[in-house]
């Protein structure tokens, strides 16, 4: 094995072939790519350092992982007594949650207004999408639909009534933020 011999090639090639599915691994043990990177470095570290030792009979593999977990035991053992870094564990363990919870409201929103428009009448549906969601003007939708602008201003307001209705009164405000990031 020309790593034990000290082989630099050998070790960047061992690193581009391994380092992607072990940092994959490592966020998904500690929640955190900083912290993932830093251990990602100290385990192709110690494989560095300790090369001589490595058993080409066993498998590589199951090594390099064995000794990035090891490193992610210490952490979070050195963690259990660190304060500082206990909190800052928790804030982004918590972070991480927040998003999520926040994913799944907005695709849970994102949802009901789409089902609120699909449930417009054709015509005032149409009007709703080409005004609030392409964001066209009234009078190029009133030529495009040989409709009078009036009849436009009155599609939309009834479209708009129809939807805060759907939504409940606590997300009216989000529909304008929440068409856009739907349909763009």
């Amino acid at each position: 094995m020309l790593l034990r011999k000290g082989d630099e090639a050998a070790f960047e090639k061992i690193y581009h072939l391994y380092s992607q599915r072990l940092m994959g691994n490592l966020v998904k043990l500690l929640k955190s790519e900083e912290l993932a990177a830093e251990l990602l470095q100290e385990t192709f570290v110690k494989i560095w350092n300790h090369r001589s030792q490595i058993d080409a009979a066993k498998s590589f593999r199951s090594y390099l992982f064995r000794i990035a977990e090891n490193l992610v035991y210490d952490f979070f053992r050195k963690a259990s007594r660190d304060k500082k870094l206990q909190q800052q564990l928790l804030a982004g363990a918590t972070a991480h949650y927040r998003h999520v919870e926040e994913s799944v409201c907005n695709k849970e929103n994102a949802y009901r207004l789409k089902r609120a428009i699909e449930a417009l009448p054709p015509q005032r549906r149409q009007v709703f999408q080409l005004i609030k969601l392409e964001g066209r003007s009234y009078a190029e939708v009133s030529n495009a639909l040989n409709i009078s602008v009036s009849t436009i201003s009155d599609h939309i307001v009834k479209a708009t009534r129809f939807i805060r209705k759907e939504l409940g009164s606590e997300q009216a405000v989000a529909v304008s933020i929440l068409a856009v990031i739907l349909f763009s």
